[in-house]
């Protein structure tokens, strides 16, 4: 059959349709945004700075905020500039891209979450093997998996869209184009393809959610055997990588495990993965690592005294730049003086 699109746009409904309540909202993610961008910044310019690279923990670490800030800007700034429009629309072409960037962005923070879950379990139940085992080149390895990963997973999931016909309706009840809304649009049977959907994005949250799983559980029983000061640091480490699990792999399993079916709650439940997360990655990362803390507190330090010096160099030079005219017309004036006495003539130039 010959693919009929006459939709060449679609229109989103938003977060919501309450003019008062939009307006809110501006507020309220404009400051989340702005938090994503100043806490992931922040974390990758301290693992650059403070030289953390060389600790997988940390390299991965980088990356994962760096995901973080390509990921809210593939959703957050349309939404945002939409809750104080009129007609939030989007082009056919911009709808397939961002579905495109937000499954690559989405689950190649799935693999990167899946790898520091790897990562931790090595250096917790394997510490004397861990930097043989974790060695750079093995890191590069994974990060490249990760990105390769999350690009084939979102190629077929744009690849099963185009394919469909869209003869309208073109209104979509969420803030992003998303797999789901977008099949229930379509002009033609999407049975099968909700089948893909789910064994394409459904598998891969569930695998990697049961693998994280499995390798926290295998930390703990190891910790149990450990003393408490080396039960409390692990911990310490572990709980924020936890708390990050559950916030973002929970609404995902909730999103892409199930049937082809759309509810009105979905835009409210991706604003967990989407949102939410990035914005509490950077919290959760710092306030429970010392040695984040501890190269924050280094590049603060550096950062005032950088400020400080040239405050210092400023000042200095305006008043150097001040007496400059003065010293000039002292040293004119002890010259004339010098030639009067010595009967010679003195020309101002």
């Amino acid at each position: 059959m010959e693919k009929i699109n006459n939709v060449t746009e679609f229109v989103f409904w938003g977060l919501s349709q309450n003019l008062k309540v939009e307006k809110v909202c501006f507020i309220v993610f404009s400051f989340f945004y702005s938090v994503i961008l100043l806490g992931n910044l922040l974390i990758m310019l301290t693992v650059y700075v403070g030289k953390l690279f060389k600790s997988p923990m940390y390299f991965f670490l980088n990356y994962l905020s760096f995901v973080d800030v390509c990921y809210s800007s593939v959703i957050a700034p349309k939404m945002i500039v939409d809750l104080l429009a009129k007609t939030k629309t989007i082009s056919y072409d911009g709808c397939m891209l961002q579905l495109f960037a937000a499954h690559f962005l989405g689950c190649t923070e799935i693999f990167i979450l899946t790898v520091m879950a790897y990562d931790r379990y090595v250096a917790i139940c394997k510490p004397l093997h861990y930097m043989t085992i974790m060695d750079g080149e093995r890191c590069n390895k994974m990060l490249l998996g990760t990105w390769l990963g999350g690009f084939l997973h979102s190629i077929i999931q744009v690849a099963l869209v185009v394919q469909l016909p869209f003869c309208g309706p073109n209104e979509i009840d969420h803030y992003f184009c998303d797999i789901h809304p977008l099949l229930k649009l379509a002009c033609a049977d999407t049975y099968v393809i909700g089948v893909v959907v789910i064994a394409n994005s459904g598998i891969i949250t569930l695998v990697s959610f049961v693998i994280l799983i499995i390798s926290y559980i295998f930390i703990l029983v190891y910790l149990r055997k450990q003393s408490a000061e080396g039960r409390h640091k692990a911990l310490s480490t572990c709980g924020s990588h936890i708390a990050v699990v559950i916030i973002f792999f929970g609404p995902c399993t909730f999103m892409y495990m199930r049937p082809e079916t759309t509810f009105s709650e979905d835009k409210m439940v991706a604003l967990f993965y989407t949102i939410i997360t990035p914005m509490l990655n950077p919290m959760i990362y710092t306030l429970r690592n010392a040695e984040v803390k501890n190269a924050m507190k280094k590049l603060w330090g550096r950062w005032i005294f950088w400020e400080v010096k040239a405050a210092v160099f400023s000042s200095f030079s305006c008043a150097l730049t001040d007496q400059l005219p003065v010293w000039s017309e002292q040293g004119f004036e002890i010259v004339i003086s010098f030639s009067v006495l010595s009967g010679e003539e003195v020309s101002p130039d």
